[in-house]
């Protein structure tokens, strides 16, 4: 690696979306129950949802330690996968919904493949996934539930899983408002 080279990298000028921070983090574990068990009772977060295994093999537990719905996400190790866990996905926030529609405009600019787009269910957040040149499972989102001091998570039967950004912006879920103020972002 050139270090110098590294040092002298920057973020190109007139980028159309600015991710805000890394918003959760999701990880293979070895036994998603213990995991839980120690990031609640050890580390201290809360259990904003889970995902039992009809949902997705294994189950998901979604965990959080600010407003955010989830900071971390633990995925059992499928089979035939290492069994050491690891990186499920990294997520980064955007501030805006229309900043999501102009990421996905970006990469697929950038020849970024985009495996996902649209929005899942827990946590209910508009989002496009693809890999970076490694093949880590990347997110940049929008919208993600917020959870208040009363610790109300909005019920399941609220979700409202969509397979298309343009889904998900046309059935938005209650309380989520996504009207898009750039009207030419999105695609038919």
């Amino acid at each position: 690696m050139d270090v110098q080279a590294v040092n002298q990298m920057q973020r190109p000028q007139g980028m159309p979306f600015h991710c805000n921070k890394i918003g959760h983090v999701a990880l293979y574990v070895k036994d998603v129950q213990r995991s839980a068990k120690f990031y609640t009772e050890v580390m201290g977060f809360q259990i904003s949802d889970a995902y039992d295994s009809s949902m997705i093999p294994g189950g998901v537990v979604f965990l959080r330690v600010s407003a955010d719905h989830h900071g971390v996400a633990l995925f059992q190790v499928p089979e035939g996968k290492p069994p050491e866990g690891g990186l499920h996905h990294m997520a980064f926030e955007v501030s805006s919904l229309d900043e999501v529609l102009r990421a996905r405009d970006y990469l697929r600019k950038h020849d970024v493949q985009i495996h996902f787009e649209g929005r899942r269910r827990a946590g209910v957040q508009l989002a496009i996934e693809f890999t970076d040149p490694d093949g880590h499972n990347l997110e940049i989102y929008w919208g993600i539930d917020q959870i208040g001091s009363d610790g109300y998570v909005r019920p399941a039967e609220q979700w409202k899983g969509a397979t298309s950004l343009e889904a998900a912006i046309a059935d938005p879920v209650v309380g989520q408002d996504t009207t898009v103020q750039d009207r030419s972002l999105l695609h038919a």
